[in-house]
């Protein structure tokens, strides 16, 4: 027996959407599913590769492992709101820069931590980025330039006063 459904109110990258959506939907499904945002990848539907990573109230949160009633009234961020603006946003920048996308799959996942830890944290150490993105796994780069990428950004916004 499926689960009923019912109308959700979710505000995603600052726009309030409604969906009919089944009590057991996980906020991906609805993400990907109901509102056409692809960029939040499923990956293991286990909460093990940090694929589906997103932002709820700033903080990041596997999105497969969450049901999409739970954050009703919590503002979400995907990596399509994650400038803002059709121009990429200065993480994206160093992302690209730093060559720490081969496949990209992960790259949502690890944008959405990365960017909920340096608003957490300005300037992490790099021991601080290995502990924030211990959970969003890749199977295509040795993480040197993913780390590189977020050190290159902590930097840059440093010294140019950037936070969005």
């Amino acid at each position: 027996m499926s689960s009923p459904k019912r109308i959700l109110r979710l505000r995603v990258n600052g726009h309030l959407k409604e969906v009919l959506a089944r009590d057991a939907s996980t906020l991906l499904d609805v993400l990907r599913d109901s509102f056409g945002l692809s960029g939040t990848k499923r990956g293991c539907d286990l909460g093990t590769c940090g694929c589906c990573a997103v932002q709820v109230d700033g903080e990041p949160l596997l999105s497969c492992l969450t049901l999409a009633a739970e954050v009703e009234g919590k503002e979400i961020r995907t990596i399509e709101g994650l400038s803002g603006t059709e121009r990429f946003a200065p993480l994206q920048e160093c992302w690209a820069n730093a060559g720490a996308s081969q496949c990209g799959f992960c790259s949502p996942g690890f944008l959405m931590t990365a960017d909920a830890l340096l608003r957490e944290n300005a300037q992490p150490t790099r021991e601080e980025i290995q502990e924030a993105l211990a959970g969003n796994l890749c199977r295509c780069t040795g993480y040197v330039k993913i780390i590189q990428a977020v050190q290159d950004c902590a930097k840059i916004s440093a010294k140019e006063g950037i936070r969005e």
